[in-house]
């Protein structure tokens, strides 16, 4: 028997005594919570998820299209990047003028070679303004989860307004089910017992923001 097979059995055994005619999740669930936190502006929304970024310690940027090859290409020369992890997707225009080699993840390379990458550079599927969350989902300008882990430097582009939801509930309501999603809320940290704070345990130290618009 394989895990599978185990695994659906238990679950047999759990619903065994479950009549059929019980209402289905989906109805039996009330969902009337609120879908966002009062009534707010395109331009306040934008506002509020600057301001959530920053309180997590983000590093927040704003640029018109025009400008987004120059601040990244800044960006990077100001952290010292020798490297930069590139998706397949990323818009090229955007390192254009970047001096840092752009490095392509590869399945064959190992963890330990994306360590020594300095920095990396993403698009992102939304950003949730109440809670200042970023949300990557795999897609060709975001890449596989584990590009945005591993380097120590992560500049995540959003588009605005487009990119920008209100609230967890609206995120949801957009986002593919079937697709993996990484949630970033500022960048990598924890803290002991005593509150010390420790950054870039999980991930990147470094977080930067683009808002692109």
């Amino acid at each position: 028997m394989s895990s599978r097979d185990r695994i659906l059995g238990r679950v047999r055994r759990a619903l065994a005594d479950v009549p059929p005619d019980d209402p289905p999740y989906e109805e039996a669930v009330e969902r009337d919570y609120l879908r966002a936190h009062g009534e707010r502006t395109t331009e306040r929304t934008v506002e509020l998820l600057a301001e959530n970024l920053a309180d997590y310690r983000a590093i927040v940027h704003r640029c018109a299209a025009r400008e987004v090859s120059g601040l990244l290409t800044r960006l990077l020369a100001e952290h010292g990047s020798q490297e930069v992890l590139v998706p397949p997707g990323l818009p090229p225009e955007w390192l254009s003028a970047a001096g840092a080699v752009r490095i392509h993840d590869r399945a064959a390379d190992p963890p330990q070679r994306l360590d020594r990458v300095d920095s990396v550079v993403t698009g992102c599927a939304l950003a949730i303004a109440e809670t200042g969350t970023l949300i990557l989902d795999g897609s060709p300008d975001q890449g596989r989860r584990r590009i945005s882990l591993v380097p120590d430097h992560h500049i995540c582009v959003v588009r605005v307004p487009d990119q920008v939801v209100a609230s967890v509930p609206q995120a949801l309501e957009r986002l593919d089910p079937a697709r993996p999603s990484t949630w970033i809320s500022g960048p990598s940290a924890t803290s002991d017992i005593e509150l010390d704070r420790v950054e870039g345990v999980h991930g990147p130290r470094r977080l930067e923001v683009v808002l692109l618009g």
